[in-house]
């Protein structure tokens, strides 16, 4: 066809510009004066190819598959607000997210379209972000987070996502490394507990027991408030859900202090740093659980809270909360490491004795002391619906529809403890040979 010509069909037009023809079809808009919104396509040098691919896309408009060249040419930043404006996730979650984004994601596709990641350029990506960061752990958060924005592109921006999935065919191959962990010895726990009340006195010793023997995470341990606790609750609690009426009155009939009741702790929160200010959250997934407790542990319960009037259970040195402290480097780091002995500097800085190190966790995140206790729950042989359910997880299928913690499943978990702790006294106790 000479140049100026067209070739009109189905809403598809074929025009010859220089050497090369660019096909024109109908979006299936409107502009605003009702004139046929038309995009294009440019670079072709014969017309039959051409005007096959300007049919491929009608025939896509007509499926409902189509990607206008308007939607694909989004900037990849645009689209990051976008999606991340429109994410619905819990503060830590999208605090995660965004540093992320921030710091690999966004930097690395400054200037280039939705349209322009193709599974070459993931790729190049998933190379990058590897090498700069070593931790496997790391590089797949932000490859996870990059996947979501790509797959939820999808089909507005992009008509298939370039997001590689592992495939399941062939030999297995193990990628991932489990975190290597030591079997909890009790004694660990104690010498833990001692190290703590060098560093913050007896609500840090009666912190890590109650860890030990409860699986609390770290900040629903600091987000503990007194009302909330062995002896005041369940009588203390503030009952502010009217729908939970009934909860209450069980909890009365069944904890507290007295014969027949089991003492017990009330995981109504945690605490989180939100935008620089403390703040009182659901505990993680909305886990609110009740955690019997053993006699020993009940004891010093019972003799901490008499021994300070803080809001907190457990409070920091100053008396605050321990969720608005260095608590990795000023609280665990000397527990669980060791430190030297610290002497007073001009009355600002009180005297300290040198403290042990604890092979078992220097190095290692006190939450593992979370995961000990499940194995003991699991090695004591208790019901694996009540062990989830004191672990703050959700139990799938109909094991979880239809289980239930009976008052002997907690009697039982609080015997099994309470022995734990009895042999090791006896063990600490007996003269050696």
């Amino acid at each position: 066809m000479e140049d100026g010509m067209a070739r009109r069909a189905r809403d598809v037009y074929v025009e010859w510009r220089g050497g090369t023809c660019r096909v024109k079809w109908w979006s299936g808009d409107y502009h605003d004066d009702g004139r046929k919104r038309f995009e294009s396509k440019g670079g072709f040098t014969d017309e039959d190819e051409a005007y096959d691919y300007g049919l491929d896309k009608m025939s896509e408009i007509r499926a409902g598959t189509a990607v206008s060249n308007r939607d694909s040419s989004t900037l990849m930043s645009n689209w990051i607000d976008d999606w991340f404006a429109a994410t619905d996730h819990a503060y830590t979650t999208r605090k995660s997210y965004k540093a992320i984004i921030n710091k690999h994601i966004r930097p690395y596709f400054r200037g280039k379209t939705v349209g322009e990641i193709d599974v070459i350029t993931y790729r190049a990506f998933r190379k990058h972000i590897f090498a700069k960061l070593p931790a496997a752990g790391s590089a797949k958060n932000v490859m996870t987070v990059l996947g979501m924005i790509l797959d939820d592109a999808v089909p507005r921006l992009i008509k298939v996502s370039p997001v590689e999935r592992q495939r399941k065919r062939g030999r297995y191959v193990k990628t991932t490394k489990r975190e290597r962990k030591r079997d909890l010895d009790i004694a660990v726990v104690d010498q833990l507990a001692r190290n703590a009340e060098v560093v913050f006195g007896y609500p840090g010793y009666v912190m890590y027991w109650t860890m030990a023997m409860t699986g609390m995470r770290p900040g629903e341990l600091f987000g503990l408030r007194r009302e909330y606790c062995y002896p005041n609750w369940p009588r203390s609690d503030p009952r502010p859900d009217p729908d939970e009426e009934d909860r209450y009155k069980d909890d009365v009939l069944r904890y507290g202090v007295g014969d027949e009741l089991m003492p017990a702790i009330r995981v109504q929160q945690q605490v989180q740093q939100e935008e620089g200010r403390l703040a009182e959250v659901p505990p993680k997934y909305f886990s609110y659980r009740t955690l019997v407790v053993p006699p020993f542990l009940a004891e010093m319960l019972d003799k901490l809270l008499a021994s300070h009037d803080r809001k907190w259970v457990f409070p920091a040195i100053e008396g605050g909360c321990l969720g608005s402290v260095r608590f990795s480097d000023d609280y665990w780091a000397p527990i669980s490491q060791g430190a030297e002995e610290r002497k007073p500097v001009r009355g600002s800085r009180k005297s300290r004795p040198a403290i042990p190190k604890v092979p078992d966790f220097a190095g290692k995140r006190m939450y593992l002391i979370r995961h000990g206790h499940k194995a003991w729950l699991d090695e004591d042989g208790h019901s694996r619906f009540a062990v989830e359910s004191r672990m703050g997880h959700e139990v799938p299928g109909v094991e979880g529809t239809y289980s239930s913690v009976t008052v002997a499943m907690e009697r039982a978990i609080m015997k099994a403890l309470q022995q734990r702790w009895d042999e090791f006294q006896r063990e600490k106790t007996a003269p050696s040979e």
